[in-house]
């Protein structure tokens, strides 16, 4: 995956990234690895919470990685996309929640309207 605004995640790239910053590299992959480590949460429900998340924040290599990661951990399209279907409920729905700021901040000043 590459495009104008997304550089390929080469390892060049990867190797520069932790030459420059090392241990917060090294402490992210830790932290990383036990976050998706089975737990609580089976392996596969976590990545497709991931999948959920990556969506929401719109990162095409966390997309990309944990779809695969996913699918790994023996996810079938179907769940993928319904995880993706509630993350995209919950952005909408936090739009639609703070609209309820809005309709305040209407009443409040004085103009027309229900």
């Amino acid at each position: 995956m590459s495009d104008l605004h997304f550089p390929k995640p080469t390892k060049e790239l990867v190797d520069r990234r932790h030459a420059l910053a090392p241990d917060a590299e090294d402490a992210f992959r830790a932290f990383s690895k036990a976050v998706f480590a089975p737990g609580a949460l089976d392996a596969r429900t976590k990545q497709l919470i991931a999948v959920a998340v990556a969506h929401v924040t719109q990162c095409p290599w966390c997309i990309e990685g944990h779809v695969k990661a996913a699918r790994r951990e023996g996810a079938s399209g179907e769940e993928i996309m319904e995880a993706i279907w509630v993350a995209a409920e919950m952005r909408a729905g936090a739009a639609w929640a703070h609209s309820l700021k809005t309709v305040e901040l209407i009443a409040g000043s004085g103009e027309g309207g229900a």
